[in-house]
């Protein structure tokens, strides 16, 4: 990738950065560390200007072109870290509820465009003098992985306090440009984009040609299969499966559940799948009990998936998803079955002939009026996300991080579930729109049942916790964190 690459928006970035235009599509990523004690500030201060001098992209801010008439590009700021990052104390009774409710309330607000799209707060004060770090950042700026990529740049992976190398600040690519600079930049590096694909493909036009030739009928079924998954990422929405999940809004809930890697990893194994099929499985296995608790089961509900697209020389902490949609099985009520069933689905959705013009396609997408990409997202169910995570335990100034927890955007959808492991723990988010799912603490039971019951096919296991239910004055331990 070149220089001039990165100071362009890709269209899959572009396509989240649209979608600010409506408030219930806003592309806001959470995550809330928990940290056993009060970290020092300075610390985390200097580790993060460190973090944001090797992943540049954190003191930038987008500039886009007047009328959408060309790519939004990435612009220099007068970066301020104090701008960025705060320090609060929790208000009583200073347990995980307290962090949950300044999460949900950053999840609905939206950012300060004129200054780079992230902001950490560290809340500190809470029971056993115990700490959580809230990190806000846009989906323009990075995915789940390249999250995992940035906190092993802001963490130390060791319980001795290291500063890191110096890292120099970053050369800046110029001023601001005016708008009719803006857009005659722009528009000259769509022209170059364009032109760089025309030469690409004319160097692929005469193997392509020779293809053709000696096999006409394969050359045609491919380009036939290949037209039919470009329709298939497209194709209008224009109605949710779900008859209970059907109201949209602005207002968010946020919820937590821990379950063992190894154990749903045994479940996983057990019934034939991989840690993703069993993830989705248990979740659609608690959407199937919530559905048949409002008397209205159902048979398959539309899913959005992130499908990482990553190459090794993307930039750190950068945001190289695609988002696949297709049906999911919920009503099959035998936990294994629905394991089996769910990888099928999974598999053809990351094995479709469009994924590597994904970012084309958003590019054609992003061409739309937001009202009608919007209108099609928010007839999607539900979004599942699993995020490798990490395997080694962070600290932060010498203190351990007890708990990792990714909270993604709904995009439209009624629920966003997202996995991020973390040293052993499965720790899983949930991002709930209260106008789709007004009894969220009914919706959290079944999802706890959802995953115990495909816990159960891996025998012996632990039971899977629900913190926010554990009762504070009882539990100043937060054994599950």
């Amino acid at each position: 990738m070149t220089e001039r690459d990165e100071l362009f928006m890709r269209n899959t970035d572009a396509f989240s950065w649209y979608l600010e235009a409506d408030p219930g599509l806003r592309a806001t990523i959470l995550s809330i560390v928990w940290i056993d004690e009060r970290p020092d500030f300075d610390v985390l201060a200097a580790r993060l200007e460190r973090a944001t001098r090797l992943a540049p992209r954190f003191r930038q801010r987008p500039l886009q072109p007047l009328g959408r008439l060309a790519t939004p590009r990435w612009v220099d700021t007068d970066f301020d870290l104090s701008l960025h990052l705060h320090r609060i104390d929790s208000p009583p009774p200073h347990t995980r509820a307290t962090v949950i409710d300044f999460a949900r309330i950053e999840a609905m607000s939206s950012f300060d465009f004129s200054r780079p799209l992230w902001q950490f707060t560290l809340i500190e004060n809470l029971v056993d003098d115990r700490a959580a770090l809230v990190m806000k950042v846009h989906h323009s700026l990075t995915d789940g992985i390249g999250g995992a990529e940035l906190a092993l740049l802001l963490f130390e992976t060791t319980s001795q306090t290291d500063p890191g190398e110096y890292v120099p600040t970053p050369e800046k690519h110029g001023y601001s440009p005016g708008a009719v600079e803006l857009l005659w930049n722009s528009l000259a590096y769509d022209t170059h984009r364009v032109v760089k694909t025309l030469h690409r493909g004319l160097s692929d036009a005469l193997p392509a040609v020779m293809h053709i030739v000696r096999d006409p009928l394969g050359s045609t079924s491919d380009a036939l299969a290949t037209a039919c998954s470009i329709g298939r990422f497209v194709r209008p929405v224009s109605d949710t499966l779900s008859p209970v999940m059907t109201g949209r809004g602005l207002d968010r809930n946020l919820n937590m559940i821990s379950v063992d890697f190894h154990d749903l990893k045994q479940a996983a194994v057990s019934a034939g799948g991989s840690l993703n099929d069993a993830f989705v499985a248990s979740v659609t296995g608690g959407l199937r009990r919530y559905h048949e608790l409002h008397g209205a089961p159902v048979g398959e509900l539309r899913i959005t998936m992130p499908i990482s697209i990553r190459k090794e020389d993307d930039p750190a902490a950068s945001n190289r998803i695609t988002l696949a949609r297709f049906k999911i099985p919920v009503g099959v009520a035998d936990p294994a079955e629905r394991v089996q069933l769910t990888g099928q689905r999974c598999r053809s959705a990351r094995a479709e002939r469009a994924l590597p013009l994904s970012n084309a396609i958003a590019g054609t997408l992003n061409l739309l009026p937001s009202g009608v990409v919007g209108s099609m997202l928010k007839h999607i169910d539900l979004l599942a996300s699993n995020v490798p995570g990490l395997n080694v335990p962070l600290y932060l100034g010498g203190t351990p991080v007890s708990g990792y927890y990714a909270f993604g955007p709904t995009t439209g959808s009624a629920v966003n579930v997202t996995l991020f492991t973390y040293c052993g723990t499965c720790c899983v988010g949930f991002t709930i729109d209260t106008a789709a799912v007004p009894d969220c603490d009914m919706l959290m039971e079944c999802f706890r049942e959802g995953f115990e019951e495909v816990l159960v096919l891996a025998g012996d296991h632990h039971p899977v916790e629900l913190p926010l239910k554990l009762d504070p004055s009882k539990d100043t331990s937060e054994p599950v964190l």
